[in-house]
């Protein structure tokens, strides 16, 4: 059986201030490497050993993935960087305090470009978006791993996380609206020959 983890980023320094971050580079605030270390810990405590691992071309990912790696003992295992897998932009927000972005645009717009999953933000991009570029790379260049029986860990983001597990777990756009992701919790799921999740 193929064994897929994903892990969203610990917390940047902009998601301590509750500021809308997509594609901007923030790095891990003192919290969220101590996120990325505990899930380190956890999934070698579980006895996991990765043959393959992906991450965003966002600083975030990247050094949350690299300390997981030196947790599980396993620091040179090279991984594949890629802009498919970046956080969602969102466009006109981006940079913007979240509680500012709700007194000018009001709560329940600003949740539905949070959440939904076609509504897309001033300027950015939708979860439907979002997931027209993940789906292709994930199955181009991840699923043929699960496929082979291998151990792939996928560190990227909230919302390129969560237009993935729509696809796993087969939710429908209203039931996605829900899903939150949250920094530095591992997410598995065991795959069979084909590529499709039969346990999470």
């Amino acid at each position: 059986m193929g064994a897929l983890i994903l892990v969203r980023h610990g917390q940047s320094t902009w998601n301590a201030q509750n500021l809308f971050t997509g594609w901007r580079d923030p790095p891990l605030s003192a919290k969220g490497i101590q996120e990325a270390q505990a899930t380190g810990r956890e999934l070698k405590q579980a006895g996991v050993h990765l043959d393959f691992c992906f991450t965003s071309a966002l600083v975030r990912a990247q050094k949350t993935c690299t300390l997981i790696l030196q947790e599980l003992g396993q620091d040179t295992l090279a991984c594949a960087r890629s802009a498919a897998l970046n956080e969602r932009d969102y466009g006109a927000l981006t940079g913007m305090n979240k509680d500012a972005a709700r007194q000018r645009w009001g709560a329940e717009q600003v949740q539905l470009w949070r959440r939904s999953y076609a509504q897309a933000p001033p300027e950015g991009e939708s979860l439907r978006d979002t997931g027209r570029r993940v789906l292709p790379y994930y199955k181009e260049q991840i699923a043929p791993k699960l496929q082979a029986q291998k151990t792939v860990l996928v560190v990227a983001h909230g919302n390129s996380l969560r237009a993935l597990v729509m696809e796993l777990e087969g939710l429908r756009p209203e039931e996605i609206v829900a899903r939150e992701i949250p920094t530095g919790a591992p997410l598995r799921y065991q795959t069979d020959d084909a590529g499709r999740v039969t346990r999470q």
